[in-house]
């Protein structure tokens, strides 16, 4: 049986992409799963965090494997890693379609990091119309929620006025999870049991729940 792979697309910069990738395998591995990450973002700030990650931890206990892949070798990557792995966990470039559409085609699933403004949502628009074409299943995942609650009429409104589904688990504007980002960690493994690191583990089963299949 194959492995399920997972990409975590937007073309806005500043949507927290790589923070949600690496939590997101953290989060897959420590539930159980075997998990492979594949950066396709040249910037390589995912690469940078793995590498981080050894040295906090040790080479041989990431619980992840890494690779990098761009362009067309991504889907045949992320295909090839789905042979060994229960799931892969791909990291797109911001600004490329060229560059993530490869990636978008070779998920069963795409998730998609967005920040609660009316602005950024908006600004989500050509990143969903990509997937779109692709006939690929996805959810926006609203990243960095203010601690209100709820989210504003506005906001509310401006995510239905795009009449695509987003995943009922909100992030919050939480300092841990970029911090716990610089030792190679995640909010689960620095603070487990805190909100950020129950948010995080409750975004996973959802966005496994809804993985085709």
């Amino acid at each position: 049986m194959s492995g399920h792979i997972i990409t975590i697309a937007q073309q806005k910069g500043g949507s927290g992409k790589t923070t949600l990738a690496a939590h997101l395998a953290v989060a897959l591995m420590r539930s159980g799963g075997r998990v492979a990450l594949l950066d396709c973002d040249p910037q390589g700030s995912l690469g940078e965090w793995f590498e981080a990650r050894e040295q906090t931890l040790g080479d041989d206990r990431t619980g992840l494997s890494f690779r990098t892949a761009s362009g067309w070798g991504a889907r045949r990557e992320a295909r090839s890693l789905a042979r060994d792995y229960d799931f892969i966990v791909i990291d797109t470039p911001p600004k490329s379609d060229v560059e993530s559409r490869p990636a978008i085609e070779a998920a069963h699933l795409v998730a998609v990091p967005v920040q609660p403004t009316p602005i950024d949502l908006w600004a989500t628009q050509p990143t969903l119309e990509m997937i779109a074409k692709e006939g690929t299943p996805s959810l926006l995942v609203i990243n960095r929620a203010l601690a209100r609650g709820a989210l504003t009429k506005e906001i509310t409104d401006a995510i239905h006025a795009l009449g695509h589904p987003a995943a009922q688990t909100r992030l919050g504007n939480r300092v841990a999870f970029a911090s716990s980002m610089g030792e190679g960690l995640t909010v689960m493994e620095i603070d487990p049991g805190s909100k950020g690191a129950l948010e995080m583990e409750t975004l996973a089963r959802e966005l496994v729940a809804a993985l085709p299949g």
